[in-house]
Order: C-alpha cells, then structure tokens, then sequence
C-alpha cells in the first residue's frame, strides 16, 4: 500500500462534499508528474490524505482512499469546461484521473503549520517551499505521525 497527499480548495470540493458524495474522481489535474501519479503509481486501497488547499488555515481534513484505478478524464473532452483540452482525443487521452472514496473526516483540521512544527514530519513534501504539486506520495511514517496527531 502507498499513501499520498491529494490537494483540493474547499470552496470546489470539501472532504464534507466527498462524505456526502461517498466517491468522486479526481479529476481537472493538469500537472504531468501528478497525472503520472494516478495513472502509473496509485493502486486500489491507497490511503489518501485529503488537505484543503487555499483555506484559512490550509490543512489535512480527512482520509480517502483509491477506489478505481486511473481512467481518462473526462473532463478534457468537455469543451465546456475550464479543463478543456483540445490535444486529447477519446483514442489518445492526455489526462487521467483516479477515484477516491471517503474514509474519514477529522474531528478537526490538521493545519499546515502544525505540520511545519512537527519535527518528525520535517520531510514531508507539502511542507517545502515551492512545493505545489496538487498529487504527493507521502511515506508511512509520515502517515502514521499524520494519524497520532489527529488523535492528539
């Protein structure tokens, strides 16, 4: 099993939204390392921690888990949508999405500068300066610390 980090503004979609929607894809990702995430990395069960992004204060919400592997997005087909791509085809699809379907949701955020001020948690990606990637592996000790502070 890999665990990973996924980011989404709550204002779009809100671990509240996946709770109530049990399952959504994860789709309008146009980044090539996070594509290449979901479409050659994820697996079936992969735990995911769901961060709100662009909040105040931002943080990990919940968890969520793959529950289908990568398929094409088909939002990049849609040309109605922001995340129209007219290069993508339906016999050669550009952008890939996985689903994820909700686990949990903590009894309270866990901010990001919470996660800043947590030595063990110092590798962490999403701590990195410059690090905006929306898809990120984290590392099952990082995961793990992630639940004892929840439980804190």
């Amino acid at each position: 099993m890999k665990y990973w980090l996924m980011k989404s503004e709550p204002d779009v979609f809100s671990i509240d939204d996946l709770k109530k929607h049990k399952t959504t894809l994860w789709e309008g990702v146009r980044n090539f390392q996070a594509r290449n995430f979901m479409s050659q990395s994820m697996s079936l069960g992969d735990l995911v921690l769901f961060y709100h992004s662009n909040a105040e204060p931002p943080g990990i919400a919940g968890i969520a888990k793959v529950s289908k592997l990568a398929q094409p997005d088909p939002t990049q087909f849609d040309k109605k949508s922001d995340y129209f791509d007219k290069r993508a085809t339906l016999q050669k699809p550009l952008w890939f999405c996985v689903e994820v379907a909700f686990v949990k949701k903590f009894k309270t955020l866990l901010p990001l500068e919470t996660l800043k001020n947590t030595p063990e948690l110092q590798d962490m990606l999403v701590i990195k300066k410059g690090q905006r990637l929306s898809i990120q592996p984290v590392t099952e000790k990082d995961y793990q610390w992630i639940l004892k502070l929840t439980q804190m």
